[in-house]
């Protein structure tokens, strides 16, 4: 994976960040592919970032953790 670059939240990198998340949703369980998993899931993305993880595969990682047993 990439790393994302550090400026943070101009339309580049959110759209990069929608592209970590549509990853990290095709990786999880097709039963837990639901609007409520994947607003936690993207929510776990902004949050990971705003802390300074800038590399793709640890923000997926990070999103299919939080998504893996779906939304509670």
């Amino acid at each position: 994976m990439t790393t994302i670059p550090t400026s943070k939240f101009d339309p580049h990198y959110v759209a990069v960040l929608r592209e970590v998340l549509e990853i990290a949703v095709g990786e999880i369980a097709a039963e837990h592919r639901t609007p409520a998993t994947k607003a936690m899931m993207a929510e776990t993305i902004v949050r990971h970032a705003a802390e300074g993880v800038t590399d793709a595969g640890d923000l997926v990682s990070h999103a299919v953790r939080a998504g893996a047993g779906g939304a509670p």
